[in-house]
């Protein structure tokens, strides 16, 4: 398992290590010791699952006040998923990472508290596993707005497909974050 720094602090990309033969492969996707080595958290206590149709846009969502780190994997089909950082006093504040993750490389995003999270279905289905730090709280689901020119996120879609929700969240310089370092 290898743990890639990314500039945003404690945004981290995860390579699990692949053993593959005629049948298939085996990943070890997550493993507490090396997680805590790597400055990650090593609990976890819930675990979702989210199937979008190509061209759902997902986000960009966080949690408070009980903030979720989150463990993402794409388990099938293939993602553009995107972190931005919502803390305060952050060098990074209002920067974004993304990469593509998908079943075949295998890659994973660990999104820590204070970032918002979002992804874009780039094949026709797409399962999106999520291990958080925190309880999902229904009343503590913020957002900011996917398409906020201050942020500047070339999404690789120009009409996605959103939820109500999605359409309505702020703009970063509308958003009173509650995030500090």
């Amino acid at each position: 398992m290898e743990f890639r720094s990314t500039p945003i602090p404690g945004v981290a990309v995860v390579v699990p290590r692949r053993f593959e033969d005629e049948r298939g492969f085996f990943a070890e996707t997550f493993q507490a010791e090396r997680f805590a080595e790597a400055g990650l958290p090593r609990q976890f206590v819930q675990f979702n699952v989210a199937r979008s149709k190509q061209g759902v846009l997902r986000g960009l969502h966080y949690q408070y006040p009980h903030p979720q780190g989150k463990l993402v994997t794409c388990q099938t089909g293939r993602i553009y998923d995107v972190a931005v950082d919502l803390r305060r006093r952050s060098p990074t504040y209002g920067k974004w990472f993304a990469l593509e993750m998908s079943d075949d490389n295998g890659l994973q995003l660990y999104v820590p508290e204070g970032c918002a999270h979002g992804y874009v279905a780039l094949s026709e289905t797409a399962d999106v596993t999520y291990a958080v730090t925190a309880l999902y709280e229904p009343k503590g689901q913020l957002g900011v707005a996917w398409d906020d020119p201050a942020i500047g996120i070339p999404w690789p879609v120009t009409t996605p497909v959103l939820a109500e929700k999605d359409r309505r969240w702020p703009r970063l310089a509308e958003l009173d974050s509650p995030f500090s370092i």
